[in-house]
């Protein structure tokens, strides 16, 4: 009850401000010092989720943990064949591998046309032509990349395949350049290297939306092999894993497999090339974590060292003060009403000083979340903090004044009024 009265009295008050303006450039320079910790953990915690937001928004189209697969040319000789051989990717390998990785969620063979070199096939619509990069997918690709149709179509199913239908999803570029304007493509035909196909559907491009542009035609796996008389080879591999899996291990693992299924040797780094994102996100993810650690360390370091500063001032402060309190304890003020000013004085220079950090971090976040706003192509996105941390450090803060404002407060109360009455 004595310590909330001492809060709330005038003289209090009245007492910290004179004494914070006894010494107004050392306060401060030591109140900058706090100001300048909870401002550095603010930013750099800040700029470390903007870069963590960014990253999600660039990969926010694409399954995080996908990578992709295709063959290249044997390095190693081994069981027999010599350097130099062609393994070929077969749609037996998806059903291998979904059997033996039990961490894979989605696989999807792809073929392509026009798109990793040579010529894309001619599309034609009446009068009006182009050449457009062709894939042959199955319909699991649409889950593991973003597919955003419009005009009331669809992407390609289970049924399309099944029955090598002879339908395709045509890009807005494509839409552009063969149909006129306000045209609605969906259910008409086009003409792939003279075979008749119904659009189906017309995909908006994407940008981190998988590896196509807004030119791409997508028909059925099935139908794309039959008409480029593929049988059952795959040109690539596209899969996610789940989301709680390593995706390191997953790419080791069906390297591995390929490997075997293919007799490819162990040792051979080249037959099989792969790209992996789940990776890639993952070591952002760890960096922008990283980032949060040290500016955690630094910010909380920095305020160490401010807080340390005060309790430096309040020591100098009580050392000037002795009379005054010596005479105030001759008067009847108890240490405990003493030992309460002085930390007060302690806790209200940390509150200030955290206080003040935090707003002019809010408004340096504020500017880089407004320079970056419109940057679609930069990976930084909305620098913010959550509320907890911000109460986490002013909880640090005020804890570490109160402690620090003990010695001061001891050395206050230790003062005997017969000694502090004969200084002069």
């Amino acid at each position: 009850m004595t310590n909330l009265k001492i809060i709330f009295d005038r003289d209090t008050w009245q007492e910290i401000f004179g004494s914070i303006r006894k010494n107004k450039i050392r306060t401060i320079i030591t109140v900058i010092g706090v100001l300048w910790g909870i401002f550095i953990y603010i930013t750099l915690s800040g700029s470390a989720k903007g870069l963590d937001n960014g990253f999600e928004r660039a990969f926010k189209n694409i399954a995080k943990n996908s990578m992709g697969f295709w063959a290249q040319r044997t390095s190693v000789p081994f069981a027999g064949f010599k350097i130099g051989r062609n393994p070929e990717l077969r749609l037996s390998d998806a059903r291998l591998l979904k059997d033996r990785i039990g961490g894979i969620e989605f696989i999807a063979p792809r073929n392509s046309r026009g798109v990793f070199g040579g010529t894309p096939p001619l599309v034609v619509n009446n009068n009006k032509s182009g050449n457009y990069p062709l894939y042959g997918d199955y319909p699991s690709y649409a889950k593991i990349t973003t597919k955003k149709i419009y005009n009331g179509g669809r992407f390609i199913n289970d049924q399309d395949v099944k029955y090598q239908r002879k339908v395709c999803v045509i890009g807005e570029r494509a839409e552009k350049e063969l149909f006129e304007k306000g045209e609605n493509p969906v259910g008409q035909y086009i003409k792939i290297n003279d075979i008749y196909f119904q659009v189906i559907g017309v995909h908006k491009f994407i940008p981190g939306g998988g590896f196509e542009s807004e030119g791409d035609i997508f028909i059925p796996f099935s139908t794309y092999n039959k008409m480029y008389n593929r049988g059952d080879r795959v040109d690539f591999f596209f899969l996610a894993a789940y989301d709680d899996q390593d995706p390191v291990a997953i790419e080791e693992e069906v390297l591995f497999n390929l490997k075997r299924i293919h007799k490819v040797s162990p040792l051979d780094e080249r037959a099989f090339g792969s790209f992996n994102i789940g990776e890639i996100f993952q070591r952002i993810i760890g960096f922008a974590r990283g980032m949060t650690f040290l500016s955690l360390v630094v910010g909380v370091a920095t305020i160490i060292a401010g807080v340390i500063g005060i309790g430096n001032i309040l020591l100098i402060s009580v050392k000037e003060r002795t009379k005054e309190l010596g005479v105030r304890r001759a008067l009847g003020a108890t240490p405990s009403e003493i030992r309460s000013q002085i930390l007060l004085e302690s806790v209200f220079l940390t509150i200030v000083a955290g206080i003040c950090g935090i707003i002019l971090a809010a408004f340096v976040l504020a500017g880089i979340n407004a320079a970056t706003l419109n940057l679609e192509d930069f990976p930084y996105t909305n620098p913010t903090v959550p509320l907890s941390y911000i109460f986490g450090a002013l909880f640090i803060m005020v804890s570490l004044g109160t402690l620090i404002g003990l010695i001061p407060a001891q050395r206050a109360v230790s003062i005997k009024p017969i000694d502090a009455l004969r200084e002069e």
